[in-house]
């Protein structure tokens, strides 16, 4: 599973202001700065930003984070159990029980 703008979906938590980009510069204030509210492509707090907002979104759902993988969640429900890996902005998930990877899906 891929996330199409996966790291524009990350909060910042500090401010960062850019420089104003071609095209979108405001004639009247030339040496105007802007403020994001969120995350950008090329931003070094971006991957950062993206994973503990799914991470935060796992682990309110009921998953563990891995205590050696910080990037591998598990959720168990009885003697089932749903494995779920993220690397950047890739997931690959699998149970031995269906019913649980359609739930993630939906999620």
């Amino acid at each position: 599973m891929d996330f199409k703008s996966a790291f524009l979906n990350g909060d910042l938590k500090e401010d960062v202001y850019v420089a104003q980009p071609p095209g979108f510069e405001d004639p009247r204030f030339p040496n105007h700065v802007y403020k994001l509210n969120k995350a950008l492509y090329g931003l070094k707090q971006a991957p950062r930003a993206w994973y503990e907002k799914l991470s935060n979104v796992l682990v309110s759902n009921g998953f563990s984070r891995g205590s050696i993988d910080k990037t591998l969640f598990t959720k168990s429900q009885g003697s089932k159990m749903l494995l779920v890996q993220v690397y950047v902005d890739d997931i690959i998930f699998g149970s031995s029980d269906l019913r649980l990877c359609h739930e993630f899906e939906i999620l």
